[in-house]
């Protein structure tokens, strides 16, 4: 057989969303799940099925740029040393700065570090994963004596109590959500702290919908009270911890008793003290916590108030038992493993940690480690806006987009002398600013490793070849290391050298800290080129059995000895702190922002696979009916929030009471590039948690309005057309919206405008189809060139009246129209077209009316459901979805029998 017939061979690597860290067997033709990989053992989200709809040649960034014109390499390299060289030689090493992303792998983070700490001697080294993992981070350090996730995914499933605190699952991690509603049985409780109701909360026994930031308190108060009830395990804690007299004590002030509680969070008393008894009842207990308790002022310490309860009933590192970190990120704990913070050295080791600084030159053979830590997330850009930053360096993150406060961190960025950005993409918030642009390996493209939430490090391997002049991140490095006279510390052949170095440092960390120190995985040291090749998934600490066999760490903490000198663990004092940004009379709502179900961070990469636009097609805001009411805002409305910094965020109004009244919720994904004024952070300040740096990503202010809109529209271009929807309609609202055969955008203005007489300029040209109903609102045009759509304009007064656009996109996709088409053009739909309404099922393409319509036919559950249109049947995340659209009809149903 011809080998250019054969069929592609599967490589077996991992998903590059969340911190689950799913195996995928992949290939340029399709992506599946890896049902070997000991993380979602044979499952995938509707994100990692959608990989392959991401792997497009739109949008690239193939060559490097240097102050907008594309150069050959050698150009760019010495553009970027030079940059580097001279702000050394006039401001000193502390004037370069390096922004990381948890999206880098371990082997280009390791590189960066090194290059930075090492040899140019900065200490600005920080990362994104201080947005949403650093106040766990620190709360680990302070309790455990190390950045240490005590268990695994199993103890997820064998817990008896299951507490998740500020975590979506369902969305933000739904395989490890799925394996937690798979795991459900007979005396198996969840119970959910959340302010709203989530996806998540259909796996709730107990959903506590506290009040936001007051988590300390309930979990201070479970203190007091395991404490009061004598349900505290006192040989534990004297055997294996110190600090819980002062720990109990401080948490008093705040949680005396559970009527103080109860009214702190604004919770019914019955609810706290049924969690309260579930969990002092219920020896197999775990918690487990993401963004919404880290991304908080006192994000450390709630971290630390969870811990204590762990440690004062001795559940920490035992099977079914402890507290778990949920990492947001891919590679976020890989990135904490080779201090890509800027408080970390690497390997674990501390700016702090005695001899690490001395150990860490002579490793390297550098000379110009920094003597103090450097400057976090919040306070770099801050520097950069000052002036006082002179080169900085982006990798693989947008932060124009993810970092509070957006606009100053636009505007540091167009003062800052050199932005270099490594990215695979073009275009995005942060790449417009960049005087040197380089290309760098994406998904597919990438070989090295990452550290799952659970400690797992697996590989990532590449299936595609490098397009263009696209080099990994760690080659870029490289060369600029090498450019700046660096070179014998970065002769790297391969990601396999650096990992090989990377192993052998953390055993030098672990071998210096007389064995306190958990992480350690000096055994991979040693691995040959093509036994990394083939490394099998693996849980640090590593370490080599008689056999010669290499070997993971299920559990840590499990003998009660900790990573601290003494080996004890430590409960930490917490007193309650108020979130920094608080309502007022101009600013009354609290604003949540957080993920949603399809998108992932600024939607480079999600936003090219259609379908995953198609559940949640534009920036929203979610609304109690109570201050929809008030604010005489209706569902499908637009709305306007106004931040305290006067910046605004602009989403269509969704009427729900999952939300608590006094409280919105915002997605955090929309940028510039996909909307008029989508970014979440606009309504966020740059409020930090003081211990770990991390901003306060889960609590602004803000007031809402509606927007008066004279017109709604939808245009519909073929992809590739050079269209400004600003340069259109000044001041209105756009969202882009790219469906399969085309592009579309959601359009609102509150000028009139003379369609008849302007179509033109939207459309790319004279419509050929026109109809035109000025007395009431309506207007539809079609531009069409040798029997090829080319672009379509529909006008009403109000947005529910406009048509779904899945048949119109189809035309597009038609190298001519037939007659049927162009007869049905400007109803937007074939006459006997079913409208399957509002996208629920991404797997399937199955929409709101299709579900309605089959309850309607008796398929009344979950299961017939996906029986009769397949909905639910694969990666599970629109089940809850599903089931509350079967307890609409339930109680629509119930309505009409009365």
């Amino acid at each position: 057989m011809d080998s250019r017939t054969q069929p592609p061979t599967s490589v077996r690597t991992t998903c590059p969303y969340c911190g689950v860290g799913c195996g995928v067997s992949a290939s340029a033709d399709g992506v599946s799940p890896d049902p070997a990989h000991p993380a979602n053992q044979g499952r995938l989200c509707v994100k990692g099925s959608a990989l392959q709809e991401t792997l497009v040649p739109s949008g690239r960034l193939l060559r490097p740029r240097v102050n907008g014109q594309d150069q050959d390499w050698p150009e760019a390299l010495a553009a970027a040393s030079g940059a580097i060289r001279q702000a050394i030689a006039e401001h000193g090493p502390g004037s370069v700065a390096f922004y990381l992303s948890g999206q880098l792998l371990t082997e280009d983070y390791y590189v960066a570090n090194k290059l930075a700490k090492g040899f140019i001697g900065t200490p600005h080294v920080d990362t994104n994963s201080r947005l949403c993992m650093s106040s766990a981070v620190a709360a680990h350090k302070r309790a455990f004596g190390e950045d240490v996730v005590p268990g695994c995914y199993e103890d997820v499933e064998l817990a008896d109590l299951l507490v998740l605190a500020g975590s979506n699952a369902a969305w933000a991690h739904p395989v490890l959500y799925q394996r937690m509603k798979a795991a459900g049985r007979t005396g198996r409780r969840v119970v959910v702290i959340d302010p709203r109701r989530t996806a998540t909360a259909e796996l709730a026994d107990l959903h506590l919908k506290l009040k936001p930031g007051t988590d300390s308190v309930l979990f201070n108060g479970l203190l007091v009270w395991l404490s009061d009830q004598d349900a505290v395990d006192r040989a534990y804690l004297a055997n294996h911890c110190q600090g819980f007299e002062q720990a109990l004590a401080a948490a008093r002030q705040s949680a005396p008793d559970l009527a103080a509680v109860a009214r702190h969070c604004d919770l019914p008393v019955d609810e706290v003290a049924t969690f309260y008894r579930w969990f002092a009842d219920t020896a197999r207990t775990v918690t487990g916590f993401s963004q919404g308790i880290n991304q908080s002022v006192a994000g450390t310490d709630k971290c630390n108030a969870i811990i204590n309860c762990h440690l004062a009933t001795g559940r920490v590192g035992q099977p079914g038992a402890g507290p778990f970190s949920l990492t947001g990120q891919p590679n976020a704990m890989g990135g904490r493993e080779v201090g890509g913070l800027a408080n970390t050295l690497a390997a674990h080791m501390d700016y702090d940690t005695p001899g690490a600084r001395v150990r860490l030159a002579e490793f390297w053979g550098a000379d110009r480690i920094p003597t103090g830590p450097g400057l976090k997330a919040v306070d770099l850009f801050d520097a950069v806006h000052r002036g006082e930053i002179k080169v900085l360096w982006i990798m693989g993150t947008n932060p124009a987009v993810s970092l509070p406060q957006a606009a100053r961190v636009q505007d540091a960025l167009a003062r800052c002398p050199t932005v270099i950005v490594s990215d695979c993409v073009a275009e995005t918030d942060t790449t417009v600013h960049a005087n040197i642009l380089l290309p760098a390996a994406g998904w597919g493209e990438k070989d090295g490793t990452v550290t799952n939430s659970e400690r797992c490090i697996s590989r990532q391997r590449s299936f595609l070849p490098l397009p263009g002049e696209v080099k990994p991140d760690w080659w870029i490095l490289s060369a600029v290391a090498r450019e700046l006279g660096y070179g014998k510390a970065f002769g790297y052949q391969g990601p396999a050298d650096i990992f090989r170095e990377h192993a052998a440092l953390s055993g030098v960390a672990a071998r210096a800290s007389g064995g306190h120190q958990r992480f350690d995985i000096s055994a991979l040291s040693a691995l040959s080129n093509a036994r990394y090749q083939q490394l099998e998934p693996v849980q640090w600490p590593v370490f080599q059995g008689p056999t010669g066999r290499l070997d993971g760490t299920r559990r840590l903490f499990s003998d009660g000895r900790f990573a601290t000198a003494d080996g004890r663990g430590r409960l930490i004092p917490v007193h309650t702190t108020a979130p920094g940004q608080q309502p007022t009379a101009a600013q009354p709502l609290v604003v949540n922002a957080g993920r949603i179900r399809d998108q992932w961070h600024t939607m480079t990469r999600t936003a090219l696979a259609p379908r995953l636009l198609s559940h949640r097609p534009e920036p929203f805001i979610e609304v109690h009916p109570d201050d929809a009411c008030a604010l005489n805002l209706a569902e499908g409305d637009l709305g306007r929030l106004t931040g305290a910094s006067g910046e605004a965020f602009v989403g269509r109004v969704r009427v729900t009471g999952d939300q608590r009244p006094g409280e919105v919720f915002v997605p955090i994904h929309w940028n510039d590039r996909y909307a008029s004024r989508g970014k979440a952070t606009a309504l966020m300040q740059p409020v930090t948690d003081p211990v770990s740096g991390q901003p306060e990503g889960k609590h602004g202010v803000a007031s809402l309005v509606p927007v008066a809109c004279r017109w709604q529209a939808r245009l519909l271009r073929r992809p590739g057309t050079d269209w400004q929807p600003d340069k259109a309609s000044p001041g209105g609202y756009w969202s882009r919206q790219p469906l399969s055969h085309s592009d579309s955008w959601w359009l609102a203005g509150q000028q009139p405008v003379d369609w008849a007489r302007e179509a033109d300029a939207w459309l790319g040209g004279a419509p050929q189809v026109l109809m035109d109903d000025p007395a009431s609102g309506r207007f539809r045009a079609a531009r069409i060139r040798d029997g090829r759509l080319l672009a379509v304009l529909l006008v009403e007064p109000v947005a529910s009246e406009l048509p779904d656009l899945a048949w119109l996109d189809q035309c597009f996709g038609a190298e001519r129209l037939s007659k049927e088409q162009r007869h049905c053009l400007l109803a937007a739909r074939a006459v006997d077209t079913e409208d399957v309404g509002a996208l629920v099922c991404s797997c399937f393409q199955v929409g709101e009316h299709q579900i309605a319509s089959a309850i309607r036919a008796g398929h009344t559950s979950v299961e017939a459901l996906g029986r009769s249109l397949k909905c639910g049947s694969n990666c599970g995340s629109c089940i809850p979805e599903l089931r509350g659209l079967l307890a609409q009809h339930a109680v629509s149903a119930a309505e009409v029998a009365s």
